[in-house]
């Protein structure tokens, strides 16, 4: 189990001031991102600040949890929880006392398509902190007694997840839509893989996936760009030059329209639909990015919002949201509501996707969507960390340096026949997959039916097989 961290002091005091200071300076245009390159020839991004003197420092690494080996699903995840339970000399309550004293926020997750760490520090910490972030990343211990208590905590994770009914829609999608794939395996694992994970299994991920040629890294805060250029190569210049390559191959999502029903009991059901995408280096990406707010995710002035919840009373929430993955994209709806509404809330649903797809959004429509989107950027750089997650998002996504800058613009630029020729292109009413959790009405009819205690009962059987 994590632990949670007590602050104390002027550097806690520091630290939290920090978290908000560089954002509140960000002005309507951007403030400057320069590129660092170490005497090593290790690159970062820097916004460099000293309105307090605290440094948030973010990495990734390519290639996450869809680099698990097949049985050893849940590798990536649980490294990630691993990292700071001891390194180099320090066992598990030396490297969290360490942690502690100075004030030093530092943490790993892994996702899809990649590992990434966060490092928040004051500057007076900040020699301390670089240190315990090289240890973890070139010397993790993966003591046994921190090895079982990991995989514990992460089996009581998956146990509360396998409950959750938004958690087993989108379980039953992935493992559908994307079967004998990376992405449609579980990213934290089961009971059994985790049971599988031996010392041999984390060190093996580390050193296959923590390299430079592998790396980027996103800084922000009170280091100048001469200083950031020292701590690169001292912090990373261990690592080796290369990482062992990642075979993923893209897929397109099954688009064929398919109903699955995992059955649960209860008043209400949980109901997932999701269709392809379109890639974030698309010509046509931020007319689809534009677009997508005005059919869900705008809160209540979206069209789904106005359709399903207010006009007719169908749903408790609905949403859309684009699912961008480096070999997948996806657009995908979510909704709550009552067993007997999903019927006919899934025929409205497809009924203003082919509306849309047809007859293209108003004017109005996109009016207040651009303003909405250009007016709300800033507020997506809530602290020095949510900054510094920005710049290694840009690296990885290759959005460009001067991104910060030049968004507005490209979404300033879409047009109505832009966002409708979008429309009638990308929207496919008849192609949208459904997952829907729990007893619903006669209205729906399932093609496929899971149960969802044999569902739960998958991820948590020691032995990996269906009960």
């Amino acid at each position: 189990m994590r632990r949670m961290r007590v602050w104390a002091g002027r550097a806690a005091v520091c630290l939290v001031a920090g978290l908000v200071a560089i954002a509140a300076a960000l002005p309507a245009r951007a403030v400057e991102v320069q590129r660092v390159v170490s005497p090593g020839g290790i690159e970062a991004w820097l916004v460099e600040s000293h309105a307090v003197p605290v440094i948030a420092l973010e990495i990734a690494f390519r290639g996450g949890t869809a680099a698990n080996p097949p049985g050893r699903e849940g590798l990536a995840n649980l490294v990630s929880t691993l990292l700071d339970e001891g390194a180099g000399d320090l066992d598990s309550a030396a490297f969290q006392e360490r942690l502690t004293d100075g004030a030093i926020d530092l943490s790993f997750n892994a996702h899809a398509d990649d590992f990434r760490g966060s490092l928040r520090t004051v500057t007076d910490n900040a020699d301390d902190a670089f240190a315990l972030l090289r240890l973890a990343l070139t010397a993790p211990r993966f003591d046994a007694d921190a090895i079982d208590r990991m995989k514990a905590g992460v089996l009581a994770d998956i146990r509360r997840r396998v409950a959750d009914p938004d958690w087993m829609a989108r379980r039953a999608y992935f493992e559908t839509a994307f079967p004998a794939h990376p992405y449609g395996r579980p990213s934290r694992g089961t009971a059994a893989t985790l049971a599988a994970i031996g010392v041999g299994d984390l060190r093996s991920f580390v050193r296959d996936r923590f390299a430079r040629d592998n790396l980027v890294i996103g800084v922000t805060g009170a280091i100048t760009a001469e200083a950031l250029a020292g701590v690169l190569d001292t912090v990373f210049g261990g690592l080796p030059a290369e990482a062992a390559p990642v075979a993923v191959p893209a897929i397109v999502p099954a688009n064929d329209g398919r109903r699955l029903l995992v059955e649960r009991a209860g008043p209400q059901s949980s109901m997932l639909l999701a269709q392809p995408g379109i890639a974030r280096d698309d010509p046509d990406y931020y007319a689809a990015y534009v677009l997508n707010h005005i059919l869900g995710g705008s809160g209540f002035t979206a069209r789904l919002t106005e359709e399903v919840r207010q006009a007719r009373g169908l749903t408790y929430g609905i949403y859309s949201y684009m699912a961008l993955s480096r070999h997948a994209e996806l657009l995908m709806i979510g909704s709550s509501l009552s067993n007997e509404n999903v019927g006919e809330a899934l025929a409205v649903v497809r009924g203003l996707w082919r509306d849309v797809a047809e007859n293209g959004i108003r004017e109005n429509e996109l009016a207040d969507a651009k303003t909405y989107l250009t007016g709300s950027f800033a507020l997506n750089f809530t602290s020095t960390g949510a900054i510094a997650r920005a710049l290694v998002s840009m690296q990885l996504q290759d959005l460009g340096i001067d991104y910060l800058d030049q968004r507005n613009a490209q979404i300033e630029a879409v047009t109505l026949a832009d966002v409708n020729r979008v429309a009638g292109a990308l929207l496919m009413p008849d192609a949208l997959s459904v997952v829907v959790v729990g007893t619903p009405g006669s209205g729906f009819e399932a093609e496929t039916v899971v149960d969802s205690t044999a569902l739960a009962a998958r991820e948590l059987a020691e032995d990996g097989g269906e009960l």
